[in-house]
């Protein structure tokens, strides 16, 4: 009887640190949504930040599930402040999500043990599939909407600016939004492997 009472106690104080965890990376995330900052390559209404950094460390110490949450509550956070009627919103989480859920799954399933060569290829290839992925959800979902607010001539002549023989809103998603997303993918993969052994501790017990 002890040894029940006892492995019931212990899996009520893993799932209250998983929420606890959850949440507290949820709150680091929100925060970071709000710290971007434009870069010189992209048109200025494109931003890069961090926010996925903690969605990828609860992905690997909690599971990609957990990673998702973090990326859903983020959003949700953030949608208070939304100029886009939350379609920016939705599209960062539906990018973010792929990327920490494919990443936290290839760790799991390395080689069936966690392993640090599991992660990265986990992340490379979750970074990999939001980029690619990325092109087309904002080809048909997010610009689309964007183009209420702001002509889709306009938009493409700010990445002309940039480059100006970019030829229609697909070939700026392709030869702008995939590197950069996937560019701001590895930059949270970088920090991440950087950060993940100091706060291992703190996210495993």
């Amino acid at each position: 009887m002890e040894r029940v009472e006892n492995a019931a106690r212990s899996r009520t104080q893993s799932k209250t640190h998983r929420i606890t965890v959850t949440a507290m990376l949820s709150a680091v995330s929100a925060v970071l949504m709000f710290v971007d900052f434009s870069v010189p390559f992209m048109p200025a209404f494109i931003k890069m930040d961090v926010s996925e950094l903690p969605a990828l460390l609860a992905s690997f110490s909690l599971g990609p599930v957990y990673g998702v949450a973090v990326c859903f509550i983020k959003n949700l956070i953030n949608c208070l402040r939304t100029s886009t009627g939350c379609v920016g919103e939705l599209c960062n989480f539906l990018l973010g999500a792929i990327f920490v859920y494919a990443a936290g799954s290839v760790y799991l399933r390395f080689h069936n043990h966690k392993s640090r060569k599991g992660a990265i290829i986990g992340s490379v290839l979750g970074a990999l599939a939001m980029a690619l992925l990325s092109v087309p959800l904002n080809y048909y979902l997010t610009y689309p909407i964007y183009a209420k607010l702001m002509p889709i001539d306009v938009i493409v002549g700010m990445y002309q600016a940039i480059r100006p023989s970019a030829n229609g809103l697909l070939d700026c998603l392709v030869t702008f939004n995939m590197p950069f997303t996937f560019l701001k993918g590895m930059i949270d993969v970088i920090l991440c492997f950087l950060i993940y052994k100091p706060l291992s501790p703190l996210l495993h017990k």
